[in-house]
């Protein structure tokens, strides 16, 4: 199984975690809970815990390409509904 991760600073990211899970909870499944939004794709799962000063997002896969694409779906779219502070830095690590 691959990962990738950011931490993505931002004391707005509860907003953005809930935000994003229940525009995705139309056509994905999604599960959060307070601040953490779980996120299922195919082929990968996408979590997201905020804290005070960031968002760490987390994405779990098979497929590196599933993980790469991905990786810019979730970027564009916590930007989207960050757009007074975007665009967030996001340094991705794989693992």
């Amino acid at each position: 199984m691959k990962q990738v991760e950011a931490r993505v600073l931002t004391t707005q990211g509860g907003k953005y975690v809930r935000q994003l899970c229940k525009h995705w909870s139309h056509k994905l499944p999604v599960e959060l809970e307070g601040d953490t939004g779980v996120v299922t794709f195919v082929g990968a799962v996408a979590t997201m815990k905020a804290d005070d000063e960031a968002i760490a997002v987390t994405i779990r896969g098979g497929n590196h390409d599933d993980l790469d694409r991905l990786k810019d779906v979730v970027a564009k779219h916590i930007d989207r509904f960050a757009f007074r502070e975007a665009p967030l830095a996001y340094a991705w690590t794989w693992h």
